[in-house]
């Protein structure tokens, strides 16, 4: 059974995740990782629509792992901090598209209960198909997708926030 190292004063450099790397156990693993990231690189939405929608699907299910990386990664794709920061308060926000504000309701809508009926209602699909065309739609399904795959990773191995998957792990 693998122990994380513990946080110390020392900083993150002695920190691990709380499980080894899977990939001697999955080898597929990376082939599977690389065909979901060639899927939401086809050309048919923004990759700062896919950013955002990352980042907010990590702020929803409460992982530091992927607010920092996303995060990162917005800012090295040249994001502004104002629309990194409003991700989270989206609704409300000036920063926002169209389409980019109907991304973001559908990563809530997937990854948030909805007490009252569907979590994607007619409604909201209507101004998503207004929005993006059918590829365009499934990319972005694709990249909801793709989040919703290595969400448990990050909360149940607990990789390093702002260190490089690779680095992660323990063993």
């Amino acid at each position: 059974m693998s122990t994380p190292t513990t946080p110390t004063t020392a900083g993150q450099d002695d920190l691990r995740s709380r499980l080894p790397d899977p990939a001697p156990f999955f080898p597929d693993l990376m082939t599977i990782a690389a065909g979901m990231t060639t899927a939401t690189r086809n050309g048919a939405i923004p990759q700062t629509t896919v950013g955002l929608v990352h980042l907010r699907a990590g702020q929803i299910v409460g992982s530091t792992y992927h607010t920092v990386r996303q995060t990162g990664l917005l800012r090295k794709a040249g994001e502004t901090e104002e629309r990194i920061t409003a991700v989270a308060s989206w609704r409300d926000a000036p920063y926002f598209t169209d389409a980019e504000r109907v991304a973001l309701e559908l990563v809530e809508a997937v990854l948030t209960p909805n007490p009252s009926g569907e979590r994607v209602p007619d409604e909201l699909y209507a101004r998503a198909s207004a929005c993006y065309d059918d590829k365009a739609l499934w990319t972005l399904v694709m990249a909801i997708g793709q989040i919703c795959f290595f969400i448990p990773v990050a909360l149940i191995a607990k990789p390093v926030p702002g260190k490089p998957p690779g680095k992660n792990y323990t063993g």
